[in-house]
């Protein structure tokens, strides 16, 4: 994929803000504090697009980038560790799950986890529910340079086993840090995008 455009559309905090042109949508999900801004400022070879930050859940709409005038990625609020209120946490919640199931375009959602953990409760529950939705899912283990990579292939069957994913939900080491995987991640999106 050659990214020639990329730009934050909206940040939406409601349905009546989605872009309404019906062009394919993937989105990104994952801890706070995962890495979901490093992994979307990698693949569209920006620094600063998606905002980081060092203080968990930043993210508190839906973010959307426009990528190309072809697609976009939307980013959305991290779950985990944000320290805010529980009616805040909740307002997150419904404001994902009203975006993930009924959102026409959305053609996959890239589910983001460290690959030098094993997934978290949080993880394996955000993957069961997508899975129950029938959406499909890329899953990238991402910080893959942080592991060395004689311990890799342990990582990644740890992560297999404990979040059992589906044969057609592909599972990709990536890294920010060195581009580790970019190419995969790209023909990945890019076949859900064709609803391949």
């Amino acid at each position: 994929m050659k990214v020639k455009k990329s730009e934050l559309y909206i940040s939406a905090a409601g349905q009546d803000q989605y872009p309404d042109e019906g062009k394919p949508e993937i989105a990104l999900a994952g801890r706070s504090n995962v890495g979901k801004s490093s992994f979307i400022n990698k693949l569209l070879g920006r620094k600063n697009l998606a905002y980081t930050s060092g203080k968990p859940g930043k993210t508190r709409l839906l973010n959307f980038f426009n990528i190309n005038d072809a697609f976009y990625f939307v980013d959305v609020p991290g779950y985990g560790y944000a320290k805010v209120s529980k009616s805040e946490r909740a307002a997150w919640g419904r404001l994902i799950e009203n975006y993930l199931q009924n959102r026409e375009e959305l053609c996959g959602v890239v589910l983001i986890i460290d690959v030098r953990h094993a997934p978290t409760k949080d993880d394996i529950a955000m993957y069961d529910w997508l899975k129950h939705f029938e959406i499909p899912v890329i899953i990238a283990a991402t910080k893959a340079d942080k592991v060395p990579k004689t311990k890799r292939p342990r990582h990644l069957k740890q992560v297999r086993e404990t979040l059992e994913p589906e044969e057609e939900d592909e599972l990709i080491l990536f890294s920010s840090e060195t581009g580790e995987g970019m190419t995969e991640a790209w023909q990945a999106i890019e076949r859900k995008m064709r609803r391949e």
